[in-house]
């Protein structure tokens, strides 16, 4: 159990700090060794994340139906990841079996990470349809493991000159459908591991709707702060422990 405690606490945490959760996950997870049940357990213990950003941002999400822009908006970003999700679902499920694209991926996400330092200044609070036809993009991208949702979905609006309070609220309003619609394409491998491991992937679950609530209070103050270039150092010391340390 403490395995799955782990997890839920490392997804938790990873999962809105722009770190990427499931390159975390793959790499712990071959810490532990392979159980064959990874996808269903990365999906499980981001239903508990999902969780913990409904209810952070629940009057937000209670407002979209009086903002149609908005609403519309995150309609186009999850159609857009949707597409990509789905036609490259084999590929990307590929992905979480090896740590090397992962390492890779996590120093993708390092540069990016660093590069909004000169970006923080922005001051345009209203996204139009070209933001978020871009942001479905990085979105999608950020189904590969080791690419950081929170990172990058951030960093693509500070790029486009969104300030840094849009850029959060609006960065994780539009993933919750993302992660939603993964819990469905994965509906049959997460009943079938719930069948065979329910408690533990509960406990899973639970740690990572806590840690996920706390995470996300974290990831706001340093946005807030500009400090987010930080952690692309993180990612890239992450990617190179890795290669140099787990095969």
């Amino acid at each position: 159990m403490f395995k799955y405690i782990l997890l839920g606490i490392i997804q938790g945490f990873t999962e809105f700090l722009p770190v990427s959760s499931s390159g975390h996950l793959v790499i712990m997870q071959k810490l532990f060794g392979s159980t064959g049940e990874e996808v269903a357990l990365s999906v499980v213990l981001h239903l508990g994340t999902c969780l913990a950003l409904i209810i952070f941002f629940f009057k937000d999400i209670l407002k979209l139906g009086r903002d149609i822009k908005t609403l519309s908006l995150i309609i186009v970003v999850t159609a857009i990841t949707g597409v990509i999700g789905l036609s490259g679902k084999d590929f990307f499920e590929s992905l979480f079996s090896s740590v090397k694209p992962v390492a890779f991926a996590l120093m993708v996400t390092g540069v990016i990470l660093i590069l909004t330092k000169k970006f923080m200044s922005a001051l345009r609070s209203s996204l139009n349809f070209k933001d978020a036809v871009i942001l479905g993009l990085a979105q999608g991208a950020a189904i590969v493991p080791g690419i950081s949702r929170s990172g990058i979905t951030v960093s693509t609006l500070l790029f486009r000159k969104i300030d840094r309070e849009t850029a959060f609220r609006f960065s994780f309003l539009a993933s919750i459908p993302a992660v939603l619609g993964a819990a469905i394409l994965e509906a049959k491998e997460i009943n079938f591991a719930l069948k065979n491991n329910i408690g533990n992937f509960a406990v899973g679950f639970i740690f990572s709707f806590l840690t996920g609530i706390l995470s996300l209070w974290i990831f706001k103050i340093i946005l807030k702060r500009a400090k987010l270039h930080y952690f692309g150092y993180y990612c890239i010391a992450i990617a190179i422990l890795t290669l140099l340390f787990i095969r």
